[in-house]
């Protein structure tokens, strides 16, 4: 069986619209959890760094990282947990 990675569907509170997209990988640095997801599980697409955020009704909320600094070190450590991915800006 071929080796695929997970999807995962988020919900836009504003629109009601769902997003659906494949997570090639998750890490946690400093207590704050990252998902590495993209829109298509083939080579050369597009992908975003999500920050996770829990609010106080213990739902967990995610956002795009988009620091500069913080998406550069977020970047690296994924680039480090899959080798055979390259991050192009």
């Amino acid at each position: 069986m071929e080796d695929r990675p997970d999807k995962i569907v988020f919900l836009d509170p504003d629109t009601d619209e769902e997003s659906e997209f494949f997570v090639l990988e998750q890490t946690c640095i400093a207590g704050v959890s990252y998902l590495l997801v993209a829109e298509d599980d083939e080579e050369d697409c597009d992908a975003y760094i999500l920050r996770e955020l829990r609010t106080d009704e213990d739902d967990i909320i995610y956002e795009i990282v988009e620091d500069d600094g913080e998406l550069a070190a977020i970047t690296k450590v994924f680039g480090e947990l899959l080798e055979d991915i390259e991050f192009d800006f």
